[in-house]
């Protein structure tokens, strides 16, 4: 059996070339949370805290758009409720493990980490496969809370004249391209968008992000299960 700190630097090195696209997304939210309002000391427990970067750039948008407190929560929450689904795939991996450690594991269960150490944990059969998890999580928390620091140092050397706001949507765009090459994504897509952009001025409690993903997976239900059917 190989050693804990060897399983643990596998993770590292899995993880790190998923890390390439994740530098200048913490540079973003770094710099735009600076610009926005938010003080260096918030951005950065933001990013310690939630830890999570599409979550964060949601929280970021609802916040200048003027959005309750109530609807960045449940907005965050809503994004974030993916780890659920890679807490209760890995599990049956770390039945073994005490809470501790299960707690520590699962605040490094972030979208790289676990999509390198779910391979390894389904091939390899070590008592101690869960520290190529940490692993990678831990390489994934390393860069994006650098990269944060480094977003606050050039958001705060960036005048106030630029207005990089303008960033926040753009980011949203270049996580979408890859969707485009589905038609369903793209039905799905900009049915959100058009439910999002009318219910900007009608929807209470600047609610639209809400109702426009519950519209999005309504939607996707729909055409999956029609799709199904004419298989």
């Amino acid at each position: 059996m190989r050693s804990n700190l060897k399983v643990f630097y596998k993770g590292v090195i899995d993880v790190s070339p998923l890390m390439i696209p994740v530098v200048p997304f913490g540079l973003i939210f770094g710099v735009l949370a600076i610009d926005i309002g938010f003080t260096p000391l918030e951005t950065m427990g933001m990013s310690l805290i939630i830890f999570g970067g599409a979550s964060q750039i949601v929280l970021l948008q609802l916040f200048s758009g003027g959005a309750s407190s109530l609807v960045i929560i449940s907005s965050v929450g809503a994004v974030n409720s993916r780890h659920l689904l890679y807490g209760a795939v890995v599990s049956e991996h770390l039945s073994d493990l005490k809470l501790t450690w299960k707690i520590i594991i699962s605040y490094f269960l972030i979208d790289q980490a676990f999509a390198r150490s779910n391979e390894y944990l389904k091939k390899n059969k070590e008592k101690n496969k869960y520290f190529h998890l940490i692993g990678g999580g831990a390489t994934c928390w390393v860069v994006w809370q650098t990269t944060t620091f480094l977003g606050i140092i050039l958001g705060a050397a960036i005048p106030d004249k630029l207005g990089l706001s303008f960033a926040v949507p753009l980011t949203f765009l270049a996580l979408l391209v890859n969707d485009f090459r589905k038609l369903v994504n793209v039905v799905v897509i900009i049915i959100s968008g058009l439910v999002a952009t009318f219910g900007f001025n009608f929807i209470p409690y600047k609610a639209y992000v809400i109702v426009a993903a519950l519209a999005g997976l309504f939607v996707a239900m729909i055409l999956t299960k029609m799709i199904k059917k004419y298989e």
